[in-house]
């Protein structure tokens, strides 16, 4: 029993190690457009709403679209790190890059015109084309973004953690300089959040490449650019494609909640409402996301170096400490209530109403928290396929349908969007965890 507890401990500290760093890099790249938002939202809130629209878009067609590419590394350079593939560690970071690339060209071309979309999608004209503004000076980002995660994974496979939150760290505090100057001291106003972020996406990934390129640590799994990275293309996108849908699926619901705020009555106040909602819940998300990356990277290792009961512990030590700290945030976040409307907006009835809806989060962050992890046992294992399935069925046959319900028709407004949003949550975390109860740990090793 003694040598048990050993073995849960020793491997709790093995995730603590990977996962803190993560999760403070994770927080200061959601800081980014945080940090934007807060900005912005001190000059009024019909800018607000047009910045988070903005920021919404392009983190739905962007964003979204290439960390779900990239997240095929949690797979492919993760398991061929463990079995000490290291040629096959830079390859597969590589052919990431290449297909990223070429994917942020035609995404570029979407947020260009983001406003006529979002009008087509019944969004306030004025709101819509301020969204717009802001989405053409951010699409630079695009094409940081998707090379930036891609470089990301590569480092987190080979458990090379701490530069990445040195990286995100500068390149935060870079970001505050950059908007107090641009936003309140240039004539761009609001939009100069949007060059800010474009600017230190571009400078995140330059320390990093920089790294990689004269690190001793990546001497073994970086020999320079190969011929080899355009071969087999689409053996990557055997995986790539699946974890894009899985990653697509669970973002856009966010984003289709935040659409459907700006069709209730008072848009500006409703979608601002949503917004910052979605934000207080992506932050203090970053725990989750942090421990989920750690999570995929150590099963992808031990799984790559033919150690299946290993692989299980993790998944089970993560789903454990993701239920503790759920509940611990939880209730933090019902006793704080009243302090995160300050922090977003000088708005009376802004701030009232996040206090509403603080219970509502501190729910859905006590449940969504597990879904995470076992979504990352999944990466782990290269099952992005069944997570995909899962995501839409769970969001979309239950979540929307719930939120339309009880936003529209019972008239609960964003509160009730959100609901309907938990409901989702609830089902896929059933779903999942009868999934990964039944993994054959010792199959996942032979294929």
């Amino acid at each position: 029993m003694m040598k048990k507890w050993e073995g849960i401990v020793k491997e709790l500290k093995r995730q603590m190690v990977m996962a803190v760093p993560l999760i403070v890099a994770n927080f200061l790249m959601f800081a980014l457009q945080l940090i934007s938002i807060l900005f912005v939202g001190r000059i009024s809130h019909q800018e607000l709403a047009g910045a988070s629209i903005a920021i919404s878009f392009v983190n739905s067609v962007g964003y979204t679209v290439l960390m779900g590419l990239s997240c095929a590394l949690d797979t492919l350079c993760g398991q061929s790190f463990g079995a000490k593939n290291h040629k096959m560690v830079g390859l597969y970071l590589q052919r990431s890059m290449v297909v990223v690339t070429l994917v942020s060209i035609p995404l570029a071309a979407v947020a260009a015109f983001s406003g006529r979309i979002l009008i087509l999608l019944r969004q306030v004209p004025e709101i819509s084309m301020a969204a717009q503004s802001f989405c053409r000076l951010i699409i630079p980002s695009i094409f940081a973004y998707g090379l930036l995660q891609s470089i990301l994974r590569f480092l987190q496979a080979q458990k090379l953690v701490m530069p990445i939150m040195v990286s995100c760290g500068i390149t935060a505090l870079v970001l505050c300089f950059n908007c107090w100057v641009l936003i309140y001291n240039t004539e761009l106003g609001y939009r100069g959040a949007a060059v800010s972020i474009s600017i230190s996406y571009w400078l995140n990934l330059v320390l990093l490449v920089v790294y990689v390129r004269y690190s001793v640590h990546c001497k073994s799994t970086w020999t320079g650019f190969s011929k080899e990275a355009f071969h087999n293309l689409s053996g990557f996108l055997k995986l790539g494609i699946p974890s894009t849908l899985m990653v697509c699926f669970q973002n856009w619901q966010f984003e289709l909640l935040l659409l459907l705020s700006g069709l209730l009555k008072n848009a500006a106040l409703q979608t601002s409402v949503m917004s910052i909602s979605q934000n207080i819940c992506s932050l203090v998300f970053m725990f989750h996301i942090g421990l989920s990356g750690a999570v995929s990277t150590r099963i992808s290792n031990e799984l790559g170096a033919e150690n299946p009961k290993a692989a299980k512990l993790v998944a089970l030590i993560a789903s454990l400490t993701s239920v503790v700290e759920g509940v611990i945030m939880g209730v933090a976040l019902i006793v704080g209530r009243s302090f995160w409307g300050h922090a977003f907006s000088t708005e009376v009835e802004v701030i009232n109403a996040i206090a509403i809806m603080m219970p509502w989060i501190a729910l859905s962050h006590c449940i969504d928290g597990f879904q995470c992890i076992l979504l990352g046992t999944l990466r782990g294992c290269g099952q992005q396929k069944i997570g995909a399935i899962v995501c839409l069925c769970t969001y979309y046959l239950i979540g929307i349908p719930a939120s339309n319900v009880l936003g529209f028709v019972l008239h609960m407004g964003v509160k009730g969007l959100w609901i309907g949003n938990i409901c989702a949550i609830f089902v896929q975390d059933v779903v999942l965890l009868i999934i990964t109860s039944f993994i054959n740990w010792e199959k996942q090793v032979r294929t």
